[in-house]
């Protein structure tokens, strides 16, 4: 379901009774999506998400990086060469 930031204002109810019911309500503001709201014990919905952020999931097929969290903090840690 999608709902405006106004409709959520002054329809919370209908909103609330769709996360009950499991979907996911997409808030928009002027046109746009901004936000979703889910209920507590799902998961968030991220559909297009590799469209819309190219680098996400970019290691994912790497198999030289166990963890690719420790990979990127490591890689954080370290000093910028210089120039």
């Amino acid at each position: 379901m999608q709902m405006t930031a106004k409709e959520l204002r002054t329809k919370i109810g209908v909103a609330l009774a769709c996360v009950d019911r499991g979907q996911a309500v997409t808030i928009t503001y002027r046109g746009k999506p901004r936000a979703r709201l889910v209920g507590m014990g799902q998961a968030p919905v991220l559909d297009d998400e590799e469209e819309r952020m190219p680098a996400f999931r970019m290691w994912q097929d790497r198999d030289d990086i166990a963890d690719v969290d420790a990979h990127v903090r490591q890689l954080r840690e370290q000093p910028f060469p210089a120039v």
